[in-house]
């Protein structure tokens, strides 16, 4: 591998990130990789030899900026694990809002199940990180953690894609979805105590 060969690769994910960011996952072409990275229309699949194999490489870039956020909110959130939980689940959704093409690229099945680039390897962290805190708030009466993570994450995904489709505003009148997110915690782990 010659001393340009990871710039270049560097220079097709960065493009393919902004893409993504600017236009949607959809938008997301190797020619237009290739043009908006200052390379030939057929450097990419030197690089990344299917478009999965691109795709993943964007959607990894994704998960790494999505955790440096949660990992930066919750740092102000203290020690209690519903804090925590309530600050990444404010993370989770502010993502979703500002990141809306790469949101939606990211989980994507294919992608995750593909195998490709270890994706699978970058987003598990993020929910373990959802598992241990929700294990700290648990009662000896609740489900597995994993399973109620899981239920979790379906409702922070849930109240994203609904709220930026319009539907939550329309049917709960809402006008911010920081209601919504404490309504959820409060589903699933019962409601704050004082």
């Amino acid at each position: 591998m010659s001393n340009s060969e990871p710039d270049v690769r560097t220079r097709l994910v960065a493009a393919g990130v902004d893409l993504v960011r600017e236009e949607g996952h959809g938008a997301v072409s190797l020619r237009d990789i290739a043009r908006r990275a200052g390379v030939s229309h057929g450097a990419p699949r030197r690089y990344f030899p299917t478009h999965l194999d691109l795709l993943s490489a964007i959607a990894r870039q994704g998960y790494a900026d999505l955790g440096a956020r949660i990992a930066a909110t919750m740092r102000d959130a203290g020690p209690d694990p519903r804090e925590r939980l309530l600050a990444l689940g404010r993370a989770y959704l502010d993502y979703a809002a500002a990141q809306r093409g790469m949101f939606e690229l990211m989980f994507r099945h294919d992608l995750l199940n593909s195998g490709r680039l270890g994706l699978r390897d970058t987003s598990l962290p993020l929910f373990n990180l959802l598992v241990d805190l929700l294990a700290q708030t648990r009662r000896p009466t609740d489900a597995d953690a994993t399973v109620l993570a899981g239920a979790l994450w379906a409702n922070l995904h849930g109240l994203a894609q609904l709220w930026a489709w319009g539907s939550l505003q329309l049917a709960t009148g809402a006008t911010d979805d920081d209601t919504l997110l404490r309504a959820a915690l409060d589903a699933h782990l019962g409601p704050a105590t004082a």
